[in-house]
């Protein structure tokens, strides 16, 4: 069965609508791969990254994320912040 494309106010928002997204990294720096539910998530707003990690932050400590960092777009925000206490 063919369905019919997605109109467009369906589509998926472009980098540009969301531009802030966190970079998970292990303690040497390099980037860890996680499972889809956690990987690359882009946000709206800083506030709305800053909450979303607030709330899994422990998650991704336990699959070996050691530090995120911050970014919008490509610019660097802030980090890399240590998920450790």
């Amino acid at each position: 069965m063919n369905l019919p494309e997605q109109p467009p106010t369906f589509r998926p928002p472009s980098p540009a609508e969301r531009p802030w997204s966190w970079r998970l990294e292990d303690a040497s720096g390099a980037e860890v791969d996680v499972p889809s539910e956690y990987a690359g998530h882009r946000f709206a707003s800083q506030a709305d990254a800053e909450s979303w990690v607030g709330e899994v932050w422990s998650d991704l400590a336990e699959l070996g994320v050691d530090a995120v960092t911050l970014l919008e777009a490509e610019r660097v925000v802030y980090g890399p912040m240590s998920l450790h206490a």
